[in-house]
């Protein structure tokens, strides 16, 4: 079984970083797993322009076939992403605006395997976790129009920077053994 992990940051060796390299350590021994971040992909902002939605196809051609060519290929998905100004960072926002044609909010509309679980982490800087309740919010949101199976959430506050990690990471690991 194949697991993606997506750093929805697009620091890539920030606190993001550090989670996602500690849940595919955790992960390695039951999956093939395979880390990216989402800034080591060129795309363009959505245009909104609708084509997608009477030919499943998105007018332009980028780097997001590549990103859905690995959804595709995984079995599990775990997106871990920090709060930017309290939701997910811009750069995965746009990622999630371009995969409208393998949404189901229109037909007809392309689609990636069936069967699929996700997971969510969300981190952020502040002591609450009203914002991570969000982010988990805006990438259940986007799975459920995938069809990815919601299978699990994490919330981390008060994490700033990666060595902000390691005081949590048996919480992390404790995670890990759900997916």
């Amino acid at each position: 079984m194949n697991a993606l992990i997506i750093n929805c940051s697009p620091v890539k060796t920030g606190a993001t970083a550090e989670i996602v390299n500690i849940i595919d350590k955790e992960i390695s021994s039951r999956y093939n797993t395979k880390c990216i971040c989402i800034d080591d992909y060129s795309f363009e902002f959505c245009k909104g322009c609708r084509a997608c939605h009477s030919t499943a196809k998105c007018v332009m051609d980028d780097d997001i076939l590549k990103i859905m060519d690995e959804f595709d290929n995984a079995d599990v998905i775990v997106s871990v992403s920090p709060s930017y100004w309290a939701d997910i960072p811009g750069q995965y926002k746009s990622f999630i605006d371009r995969c409208t044609p393998w949404c189901d909010t229109h037909e007809p509309h392309a689609s990636i395997k069936e069967g699929k679980k996700g997971y969510s982490v969300a981190l952020r800087t502040g002591p609450g976790m009203h914002e991570c309740d969000r982010i988990i919010q805006s990438i259940e949101h986007f799975y459920g129009h995938l069809h990815i199976e919601c299978a699990g959430h994490l919330g981390l506050t008060s994490i700033e920077y990666k060595e902000n990690v390691e005081p949590r990471k048996q919480e992390i690991i404790d995670f890990c053994k759900t997916i």
